[in-house]
């Protein structure tokens, strides 16, 4: 499973205002109007409009299919977590609220990095920079941070001139619990070392994975800029994974890649046989997850670090 929370620089109210004239129903009130760097097919309204257009029922699951058109935005991904493994994410994209069909969606497959928005993303998760040794988050004391408990996350958007209305060059994120601030530490990528998302980081990244990540062509850190200019919206969701089985976040992904010798491909301790999301929801229906106390404003004010250090 995983607990997300995260912005997407959709509509603020939904798209009612700018496509009134296809419904007056439509907006966010309904739960339309929502886009994400994935460029999701299965939402069943968009701009709108009904996505009846080769609508193709899910095979594994009653709610879900997918449609000829998919819905394409900036997404910054704050938290997505379980207790085994956690990351944080820039997805940038150079077309907004952005109704796609085609190549332009960038689908799995050939057309992945043809399209409007960089699918993989830049991220920093632990478990892909660390490998196997697994030492700074997981479900048990022996970790930095325990996956089994509350842990308060920070996030910090810094800009060139230290300014809340400068131009964005990085994002860092610390954690707390029990009273104890953990950073992340300065991991080796490419020879290099990092400990924030920025171009950089995202640019010595790719080089070492080799993955095709295309974050960096998609707008990269000026794209995250753009979404706080422009507008961001705050998404809360809990889900599983019918694609992938979630086995990006916490297993070995690709399935058939060594985790070892493929910088990357191990994200956690879970097997590559886990994660199935007709299993989850027929044995752990009553999963959940908690967000509480969520907080915005200048860099240093939102949480006190144990150690009184702002940034």
């Amino acid at each position: 499973m995983n607990g997300a929370l995260y912005f997407v620089q959709m509509e603020e109210d939904g798209g009612v205002s700018k496509y009134k004239k296809y419904s007056k129903n439509a907006g966010a009130k309904y739960g339309t109007g929502y886009c994400d760097a994935q460029c999701p097919h299965d939402m069943k309204w968009i701009h709108g409009r009904a996505n009846i257009v080769d609508w193709v029922p899910s095979d594994v699951d009653d709610n879900a299919g997918t449609g000829k058109y998919g819905t394409c935005c900036t997404e910054i991904d704050l938290w997505e977590a379980n207790k085994h493994a956690t990351a944080f994410t820039m997805h940038a994209c150079d077309h907004q609220d952005y109704r796609c069909s085609g190549d332009a969606c960038g689908d799995n497959g050939e057309t992945r990095f043809k399209g409007v928005c960089d699918k993989n993303g830049c991220d920093i998760q632990h478990n892909r920079f660390e490998g196997a040794k697994q030492t700074f988050y997981g479900a048990g004391d022996k970790f930095q941070i325990n996956g089994n408990k509350p842990v308060q996350v920070t996030t910090q958007f810094i800009t060139v001139d230290g300014t809340d209305s400068g131009k964005m060059k990085e994002v860092k994120q610390f954690y707390t619990q029990n009273g104890k601030t953990i950073d992340h530490p300065h991991y080796t990528i490419n020879g290099n070392k990092h400990n924030s998302i920025n171009d950089a980081m995202c640019a010595d990244w790719v080089a070492d994975t080799k993955d095709g990540t295309n974050f960096i062509e998609k707008g990269g850190m000026q794209a995250v800029d753009d979404i706080f200019e422009n507008g961001a919206v705050l998404v809360m969701s809990f889900w599983d994974d019918h694609y992938a089985n979630m086995l990006w976040l916490d297993s070995q992904y690709p399935i058939d890649s060594d985790p070892i010798a493929d910088k990357g491909t191990y994200r956690g301790p879970c097997s590559i046989t886990s994660g199935n999301a007709q299993d989850l929801e027929k044995n752990v229906p009553n999963s959940t997850v908690r967000f509480s106390d969520i907080r915005w404003g200048p860099i240093g004010s939102t949480v006190a670090r144990s150690d009184d250090i702002t940034v």
